[in-house]
């Protein structure tokens, strides 16, 4: 790796997997189970991407109470059968061994429990190709469980990549969010969840359609900071 590589640090659902029904199939049946309502499939697909606990309780309006509950019988279902369904996005594979075989660092940064992403990316084969994997604790609805939503867990894949420079992509505002808050740029992937408009508003420095466009901007990200650090070494020599 030289100094001008850029780490990349991707989402997972809707980023490098497509849950294909996986997720919103399994909080369909985890409402059912309890007796609650199931949302609409444009609310169900919306709750790809957030923290699973806050969507459970702002667009499903699981009681507080019954939070923990209906959390447990969506794990049993995603585990079950929710995984196997999921199947990884076109181009995903060739573009992280390309990264791997340049030498560029590349982790994962979810909401998603660290220790099930990690289940989801072992499924698929490409765990190994990982410096590292952040996501959220076990227990998503407790206060201390693991890094605090998106931007806590990009800050703890930045420092386990032990840099302070890398791009971020994935589907969700939440992605580009946490990346300015850690002053990252965000790259936004156009075939995950994302409504039509919600990365551009978010403030994604480019909204990329295929893979072969995702590595077209990050080379060009790339070199712009090679320049940008060029610039500053010349200056300083004067």
């Amino acid at each position: 790796m030289t100094s001008t590589t850029v780490p990349v640090i991707f989402d997972l659902d809707g980023t490098l997997v497509d849950p294909a029904g996986g997720i919103t199939d399994g909080i369909a049946a985890a409402l059912t189970e309890h007796g609650l309502a199931v949302p609409s499939q444009d609310l169900l697909d919306a709750m790809v991407g957030p923290k699973l606990s806050d969507s459970l309780l702002n667009v499903a309006a699981v009681p507080p109470a019954m939070l923990k509950a209906v959390i447990r019988t969506y794990r049993m279902h995603y585990l079950d059968s929710g995984i196997a369904q999921s199947r990884l996005y076109p181009g995903i594979v060739d573009l992280l061994d390309g990264y791997v075989e340049a030498g560029r660092p590349v982790a994962v940064a979810t909401q998603k429990p660290q220790a099930l992403a990690h289940i989801v990316l072992e499924h698929h084969k490409i765990a190994r190709r990982f410096l590292t994997i952040k996501g959220s604790g076990a227990d998503e609805t407790a206060a201390a469980a693991g890094p605090v939503g998106k931007t806590g867990i990009i800050a703890a894949a930045m420092t386990a990549l032990g840099t302070q420079h890398a791009v971020m992509v994935g589907d969700r505002a939440q992605d580009v969010a946490g990346a300015l808050a850690n002053g990252l740029d965000c790259i936004g992937v156009s075939w995950g969840f994302a409504p039509d408009g919600e990365l551009e508003a978010a403030g994604a420095v480019a909204v990329v359609h295929d893979t072969a466009g995702l590595r077209a901007k990050v080379e060009e990200l790339e070199n712009v900071r090679a320049a940008a650090l060029s610039e500053v070494r010349n200056d300083g020599a004067v």
